[in-house]
């Protein structure tokens, strides 16, 4: 099973690059990376393409914002703090925002469409989507590309030595649900006290 799906990355690998940029992204440039270190793919046509994907999920994105805003309300009910903090970050960072989006744990979805339900310009933020979409490929997959080596020797332990892997697995999503709920909170309170 592990064969036919190492070779059906190496087959198919720039198109599934593509889709999974889409829908999801970090895990697929770590897999991009480690493909470009080991010959597989090449590092540039990989950036490129994760950029296009990770753009094209965007605007999709974006342009449910735009067209549908009833569904949207409708459907993120539940994420309405979610929606006014993508609204306040808009609003005090402006365009820089776009870029940082990818980098925000429970956003990143969630700020194209808050862009969307405004009336910023559709224009500036394909462009500006664009750069951020391949500096965002460009900062994963380089940094992959350049360490694969230490990378992979690393999955080889773990692989061996799964029993150490999982507890520090579950203590680092531990740490990061943690601080992206103290910056989550912290932020609706900076926001109410402002009010």
């Amino acid at each position: 099973m592990e064969a036919f799906f190492i070779e059906s990355i190496k087959e198919y690998g720039y198109i599934i690059l593509f889709f999974w940029s889409i829908l999801e992204g970090e895990s697929g440039l770590v897999m991009a990376g480690l493909l470009s270190h080991t010959g597989d793919m090449n590092l540039f046509l990989a950036i490129f393409i994760a950029g296009l994907g990770g753009f094209a999920g965007d605007q999709l994105y974006f342009y449910i914002g735009r067209f549908n805003k009833s569904y949207v309300h409708r459907k993120l009910k539940q994420q309405k703090r979610k929606l006014a903090l993508a609204h306040l970050l808009l609003k005090k960072h402006g365009w820089p925002i776009i870029f940082l989006q990818r980098y925000l744990y429970g956003l990143r979805t969630i700020i194209p469409i808050a862009i969307g339900l405004t009336g910023y310009s559709a224009k500036k933020y394909a462009l500006i989507n664009l750069i951020a979409a391949w500096c965002w490929s460009s900062v994963i997959i380089l940094p992959v590309w350049y360490f694969g080596n230490e990378i992979l020797s690393v999955i080889t332990y773990g692989r061996e030595h799964w029993y150490f892997a999982l507890p520090l697995v579950a203590i680092l999503i531990s740490i990061v649900y943690y601080y992206i709920n103290s910056i989550d909170t912290k932020t609706l309170k900076n926001k109410a006290h402002q009010n």
